[in-house]
């Protein structure tokens, strides 16, 4: 499908009979009287009316201007240089390479690499590229109205790694990251998002990414420090057919967890031959929550990964490096659930790690609880902990329960851990409305793009989640 804003730019010799009316209905409006008057008195009495795109029926080919789909040849994704082992493979974000908002492992693998082979990679916006500055938040609704059953991500892959098998982990490495320069963050009118009874408006703002000093202007004195990476990053699950792109797994996918990005690895269990790799849902910056659906959200020039085969070793669940930590996960519909999983799998990492009876993981655990919600909006909600490498780290500083001169703080408690997220969360809504001034819709954004929402160490009764947002956005 071709938008109505690549059409326009089309050149002459793909004109079709749409775009030559278009064009006549165009001078025709041209010669009428009193469409425009001399440049030099800054006016007009009849402005130019905005075109609407004709919609392309395609099952006729002349309402649309074609497009080859693929396979793409594999042998002009090697990089020139690449003679050798391991390979450099450029893989391009096109129709031919991307699917939107599902996962299948039937699907056919679009590049097939060898354990060690690096894949400079490019991504798309949402919704196969329809997701740009310009787009409507009534238009966004409808990429998911109709289309019911499919996420919006817009993945590209799958990626074939030849020695990999059930079993096996997938380790896969991201060395570098380059987001486009726009990005964007939006509320759907009453659907999605933590909030949608609270946010029956929508909104939609899109972003200029300042990539050499790595920041975006939100509003006028309110600026975010950019820290990309990518929203979803996993393999084809274990079960034939099409799913949804949407919830997270064991196959990680769209885990949200903001740590995982340039210099961190991501472990993931391999599910079918081939473990078949994709990523998408491309983030320039995410709050700990994600509570309006939506992060910073961008398409990467290069998403560079490094990906190896490690046989003889297993995992339950997915798991990350980073230079500074180890991070266990846990995930599910319900986040009392996810918490018990978080719990069993850092316990689980800290005997492997340690050598240590339970008891003593467990209290180790406690000791060093680092432990923040990456986002409650995926269907699957999810939680993680981070674990320093270094033995004689120092133990994290107590959550604060109030204000300080760094940070707006809410906390709430609740024996459910998805009450007491929705309370801080909801507590720092209004507290930015009352104490910066924010709109509503823009505080919605903001605190999903910026907000820390930690779980404070939990061993029995009551969850407690702390929610932080930086007074430091604000620069005047």
């Amino acid at each position: 499908m071709v938008s109505g804003v690549e059409a326009q730019g089309s050149p002459p010799a793909l004109s079709t009979p749409q775009t030559q009316q278009d064009a006549g209905d165009t001078k025709k409006q041209e010669q009428l009287p009193g469409a425009a008057k001399d440049a030099t008195q800054g006016q007009t009495l009849r402005p130019t009316q905005p075109t609407v795109a004709t919609q392309p029926d395609l099952q006729n080919s002349k309402t649309f201007l074609p497009f080859v789909y693929g396979p793409l040849g594999q042998p002009g994704m090697k990089a020139e240089g690449s003679g050798g082992q391991p390979t450099t493979y450029l893989l391009s974000a096109t129709p031919a390479t991307t699917q939107w908002g599902w996962f299948d492992n039937a699907e056919p693998p679009v590049l097939r690499i060898r354990s060690g082979d690096t894949v400079v990679m490019e991504t798309m916006m949402h919704s196969h590229n329809q997701l740009v500055p310009g787009i409507t938040i009534e238009q966004v609704k409808k990429t998911r109205t109709d289309y019911p059953g499919r996420g919006p991500h817009s993945l590209t892959g799958p990626i074939y790694v030849e020695e990999a098998e059930p079993g096996d982990v997938l380790r896969v490495r991201i060395n570098k990251v380059v987001p486009r320069a726009y990005g964007m963050n939006f509320n759907i009118p009453g659907m999605f998002g933590q909030f949608p009874k609270e946010f029956p408006e929508g909104q939609i703002k899109f972003f200029y990414l300042d990539l050499e000093k790595m920041q975006t202007e939100f509003a006028p004195g309110i600026v975010i420090p950019l820290k990309p990476f990518p929203g979803t990053l996993g393999v084809a699950r274990a079960e034939p057919g099409r799913y949804s792109s949407v919830p997270p797994g064991r196959f990680a996918g769209n885990l949200d967890i903001r740590e995982m990005g340039e210099g961190a690895t991501l472990y993931v269990p391999v599910f079918v031959k081939g473990a078949l790799l994709w990523s998408g849902d491309s983030h320039a910056v995410q709050g700990n929550g994600e509570v309006n659906l939506t992060a910073l959200e961008t398409a990467y020039k290069e998403l560079n990964l490094t990906i190896d085969v490690l046989k003889g070793q297993q995992l339950e669940w997915p798991r990350i490096e980073t230079q500074t930590d180890w991070i266990t996960i846990g995930y599910d519909e319900d986040l009392n659930r996810a918490l018990d999983l978080l719990k069993a799998e850092t316990t689980k990492f800290l005997i492997e790690q340690r050598n240590v009876p339970r008891e003593q993981a467990q209290q180790a655990m406690l000791d060093g609880w680092n432990c923040p919600i990456s986002e409650v909006v995926n269907i699957v909600k999810g939680t993680y902990c981070m674990i320093p490498k270094a033995a004689n780290a120092a133990r994290p500083a107590p959550l604060p329960t109030q204000e300080t001169a760094e940070a707006f703080v809410t906390v709430d408690r609740n024996a459910h851990l998805g009450k007491a997220m929705d309370g801080a969360s909801m507590a720092m809504i209004n507290a930015l409305v009352e104490k910066k001034g924010l709109s509503r819709l823009d505080a919605y954004g903001l605190v999903s793009m910026t907000m820390d929402c930690r779980i404070a160490p939990h061993s029995e009764g009551d969850k407690v989640v702390h929610c932080m947002v930086p007074k430091s956005l604000w620069t005047k």
